[in-house]
C-alpha cells in the first residue's frame, strides 16, 4: 500500500508540474503575440509617416461630400477642410446602414482626421461600414484636392 501511495502522489506531481509549465507556456505565447503585434503597430505608424500620409495644407479649403457603399447601402459623408487640412467629417445620410455597425465604424473618424488621409485601416468588426465611410472620404478628399485656387 506504501508503495502504491508514493507512485500516486509521485503521479499527481507530475501532472501538477506539467501543467504549470504549459501554463507558463501559454502566457509566453500571448505576451510574445502582443509584443508583435505591438512592434507591428510601431512599424505602420513609422511607415505611415515616411510615406507622408500627414499632409500640410494639401486641401483646398471648404466642404465637400462624399457617397461610397457601407454594408447595407450608400453612406454620405460631409467633409469640411480648413487651412488645408481635414478639421471635420460628418455622416449625413446612411439610412439602410445597421445601426451597430454604423456606431462601431464611426470610430474610423478620429483616425482619418489624425492621419489627414483616408488611408487608414478599416475598423474590425465594422468592416463594410467603415470601408463605406473611407470610401466617401476618400472621394471627397479627391475633390478637396483637385480644386483651382
Amino acid at each position: 500500500m506504501g508503495e502504491f501511495l508514493t507512485r500516486a502522489i509521485s503521479v499527481v506531481a507530475a501532472v501538477v508540474c506539467l501543467n504549470g509549465y504549459n501554463t507558463v507556456l501559454d502566457k509566453r505565447e500571448q505576451a510574445e503575440e502582443q509584443i508583435r503585434k505591438q512592434q507591428a503597430e510601431l512599424e505602420q505608424s513609422a511607415n505611415a509617416a515616411k510615406e507622408g500620409t500627414i499632409t500640410d495644407g494639401a486641401y483646398k479649403d471648404g466642404t465637400y461630400t462624399g457617397e461610397a457603399q457601407g454594408f447595407g447601402g450608400p453612406v454620405d459623408v460631409e467633409v469640411i477642410v480648413e487651412n488645408g487640412m481635414i478639421s471635420e467629417i460628418n455622416i449625413t445620410s446612411a439610412e439602410k446602414e445597421d445601426g451597430a455597425y454604423l456606431s462601431r465604424a464611426e470610430d474610423i473618424i478620429p483616425t482619418i482626421l489624425e492621419a489627414q488621409s483616408a488611408e487608414v485601416d478599416t475598423i474590425s468588426g465594422a468592416t463594410f461600414s467603415s470601408t463605406g465611410i473611407k470610401e466617401a472620404v476618400a472621394q471627397a478628399l479627391e475633390e478637396a484636392a483637385n480644386q483651382e485656387d
